[in-house]
């Protein structure tokens, strides 16, 4: 088990990281430019209108990794920590940051405010898209990762739905590393459908925006039609929107599916080799940590 667990993080962290590689190049673009301009977009060849190099990740990467990096420091959840390292991440000028995790980050600078103000606005998919450290460190102890997974989400995105489905991405992801089956893995993201008929994604129309109800739509359509890791992770990219993110997420469940050694070589010999090294550092180290809480308001 433990040599399949490790197959199926590794997949999952990496292929994270590979699908926002994969879909940086077309954010904001939508099909029929992305078919005019690429015909089928499955290389990781950068551009897009961040113009990166080949192989670079995007916020969504770099903040996965900072809160992987503060729970490894801390042995453990501080949520001052994380969003200490997250502030740090800001502060080295990253390639894109999101208005709302800008502004989140900001409040906590300026009042030491570690939850943002309840708001509508704040059902982007940026806490979505940072958590899957969370699923790797609380695998081994499951009852706390409720409570890692809402806080630091709400750092920056306090919002019903952004809760919702940061847990829901990250239960399906447990179920994968646990049973390395598919059904069983959507029946869990079919369940909040069932509860909340607005997230149905059966009559899929290409919602592909930052709206995280969106990208719930986009990456469990994909991710239920597609029959490998390559054909999941192609089709949510080409899809455009909010493509970097829907593409992370995306390969995060595919990964976790399929593993390691089913993410296509073309696509990993492209990442940017600090990138490989960190995320696989950390999945190991995060796996293996004892789960702990060290914020107060949790220990009573």
């Amino acid at each position: 088990m433990k040599n399949e667990l490790l197959r199926r993080a590794l997949g999952s962290y990496l292929g994270f990281a590979v699908g926002d590689a994969l879909g940086a190049t077309t954010e904001f673009m939508n099909p029929r430019e992305i078919k005019e301009e690429y015909g089928v977009h499955n290389r990781i060849i950068g551009g897009g209108w961040l113009r990166l190099k080949a192989g670079r990740v995007t916020d969504d990467t770099e903040m996965s990794l900072a809160l992987g990096s503060s729970i490894i420091e801390q042995k453990g959840f501080l949520l001052t920590s994380v969003a200490d390292h997250f502030v740090k991440w800001m502060k080295s000028k990253p390639v894109d940051i999101g208005s709302t995790v800008r502004r989140g980050l900001r409040d906590y600078v300026t009042m030491g405010r570690t939850e943002a103000p309840y708001s509508d606005q704040s059902a982007g998919n940026g806490a979505a898209m940072r958590n899957l450290p969370v699923v790797l460190y609380c695998f081994k102890d499951w009852d706390r990762f409720e409570y890692m997974s809402i806080r630091q989400g709400r750092i920056t995105h306090n919002n019903e739905h952004s809760d919702r489905i940061t847990l829901v991405f990250g239960e399906m992801v447990r179920e994968l590393f646990i049973s390395g089956d598919k059904l069983k893995a959507l029946e869990i993201g079919n369940r909040l459908v069932r509860e909340n008929p607005k997230y149905s994604y059966s009559n899929y129309k290409g919602e592909a925006t930052g709206y995280v109800i969106d990208t719930f739509k986009t990456v469990m359509h994909f991710f239920a039609e597609g029959d490998s890791f390559e054909q999941i992770l192609t089709g949510t990219v080409n899809q455009g929107g909010d493509a970097d993110t829907n593409g992370a997420l995306a390969g995060m469940l595919a990964g976790a599916l399929y593993g390691v050694n089913n993410i296509p070589s073309k696509w990993l010999r492209k990442l940017e080799t600090k990138v490989v090294d960190s995320v696989s550092e950390q999945t190991g180290r995060l796996l293996n940590l004892e789960v702990r809480v060290h914020d107060a308001i949790s220990n009573g």
